[in-house]
């Protein structure tokens, strides 16, 4: 519809007909409905949930709130509506709240169809341009979202206050027949949440005591955890109850729909993904890491952990590599379990804690985290060996298919993985721990040297997660040694309940 037309005349020549900004969003959702194209691209795990519930509130033609927790994709979805608007619509040039044309509602509009006639110059805005959005924050006033006088602007034109001329329109006026969204409305103040009830319902638009009828033809989408889990504010009824659809988000149900959304989101430059190899095992126990957060007491669950943890983990996991290449001047390494140390910035700064969280510290906290990662995602490789640590009989204990490690541990021998050693060094010291290789072996026959090499410290961790051998951190370095000589090391006294715990690691 474009093409060169420049003035109403030519407009109303090419026979366009306005719609509202809803009515248009319906009408192209419709269209890629029928022709099973994707609505919201990028979109992942929303497909049977929360899509379909937008799509139905779009054919309604209804505003939206999105209630959920952080990281849930609520404002992406938000922004990705403009791709419903049509591609250009006209305007009346220099129109600062979009006017239609054919449906002016500002003063400035109508007086120039009023001076030029069809000669009106018109111009064309493009949908990206169509889009608005405001951080609900309590210092946002009234002027900020609808509008204000303009001292300035009457002294210099002589108007009086009460002119339309003198309005500085606000966020929500210049968002005129596009979308506008407010994220995390239950941070707004109550009194500026009322501002809001008549631009809803009515299109009233009152400014320091002015009221101007100005049917805004915006769809509104708003942003909020949900009302019971905050203590920050709340969304006030009459608003809540003038937003017709309410949409519940939610975080990835299981782990390869997380593990698409952190590959796909992962900001890893190209000259890190030829250097750094990561396998799926590490994928899927930084994953693994959001999910234990979320069920963890010592996390605050009301706040919600955020995919933009697993996220950050899997950049660090990768530049923590690449960092151990560069000093140890190696062309290329892989992502060993070892470096999910680099990771605890990612966690820590990414959950809020309960006061029980507060005492073990956040750094206690995220090694937690990572050694029920490992513990999790353990029995999905290998033999379960909390099943195994039952077995009593001698018989039994020969099926212990980890039972020459431990031996190997039970001998005195200890090892230990710098964190920094080049690859090659770390596969040396690996295969001294007898019937480490072998058992890798016996469950992956087609596992090269460095897959092997990763499993082979993958099984460390994961008998030490499982109290079976003990784990220490120290300083650059991972110790691993037999648990009892190592509990006889300290001089603490241990009931026979605790050391069948889990709280030796």
């Amino acid at each position: 519809m474009k093409n060169n037309i420049q003035t109403l005349g030519e407009l109303k020549a090419s026979n366009y007909r306005p719609r509202t900004v809803k009515e248009e969003i319906r009408a192209n959702l419709m269209k890629k409905l029928q022709e099973n194209d994707t609505t919201f691209k990028g979109i992942v795990g929303y497909e049977e949930t929360v899509i379909p519930d937008v799509e139905r509130a779009l054919l309604s033609r209804h505003n939206i709130l999105f209630l959920g927790l952080r990281g849930q994709a609520k404002t992406r979805m938000a922004r990705q509506m403009t791709e419903l608007l049509d591609e250009y619509i006209p305007v009346i040039a220099g129109s600062e709240i979009n006017d239609d044309p054919l449906q002016p509602i500002s003063r400035y509009a109508k007086d120039q169809i009023a001076a030029h006639g069809d000669e009106t110059p018109i111009t064309w805005v493009h949908r990206s341009e169509r889009y608005g959005e405001k951080l609900a924050t309590p210092d946002v006033s009234v002027a900020d979202l609808i509008g204000d006088i303009d001292p300035i602007k009457a002294a210099n034109l002589r108007l009086s206050f009460s002119d339309e001329h003198v309005i500085h329109y606000g966020i929500i006026p210049r968002s005129n027949r596009g979308i506008f969204v407010i994220n995390e409305i239950p941070d707004l103040q109550a009194r500026i949440q009322v501002a809001l009830f008549n631009i809803l319902e009515e299109g009233d638009v009152q400014i320091r005591g002015f009221k101007l009828r100005m049917p805004l033809d915006i769809l509104f989408v708003f942003t909020a955890n949900p009302e019971d889990y905050t203590n920050r504010g709340a969304i006030v009824t009459p608003l809540k109850d003038r937003i017709e659809s309410q949409i519940l988000t939610h975080y990835p149900k299981n782990i390869d729909t997380a593990l698409t959304i952190t590959e796909q989101e992962a900001d890893i430059l190209p000259e890190q993904s030829a250097k750094v190899r990561i396998s799926d095992l590490l994928k899927r126990l930084i994953e693994q890491i959001s999910f234990e957060a979320r069920s963890s007491e010592l996390v605050d669950k009301k706040s919600g952990v955020s995919a933009r943890l697993s996220i950050s983990a899997f950049e660090n996991a990768v530049s923590a590599a690449e960092r151990r290449a560069i000093i140890n001047k190696e062309k290329d390494t892989q992502v060993w379990v070892s470096d999910m140390i680099g990771l605890i910035p990612s966690i820590t700064g990414k959950i809020e804690l309960v006061y029980e969280g507060e005492q073990e510290g956040p750094y206690q906290v995220a090694m937690n985290l990572l050694d029920k990662s490992i513990r999790s995602q353990f029995i999905n490789y290998f033999p379960n060996p909390e099943s195994l640590k039952k077995k009593r009989s001698q018989a039994q204990q020969e099926e212990n298919p980890y039972r020459s490690i431990q031996t190997w541990f039970d001998k005195g021998n200890t090892l230990d993985l710098f964190l920094n050693t080049k690859d090659d060094q770390k596969v040396q010291q690996l295969y001294k721990v007898d019937g480490l290789h072998a058992l890798v072996k016996k469950y992956f026959k087609h596992a090269n040297e460095k897959e092997a090499a990763l499993l082979m410290e993958f099984v460390l961790h994961g008998l030490s997660s499982f109290s079976l051998i003990s784990k220490k951190i120290v300083e650059n370095k991972i110790e691993f040694k037999d648990l009892m000589g190592s509990m006889l090391g300290n001089t603490t006294s241990y009931s026979d309940e605790e050391l069948d715990s889990e709280d030796f690691v």
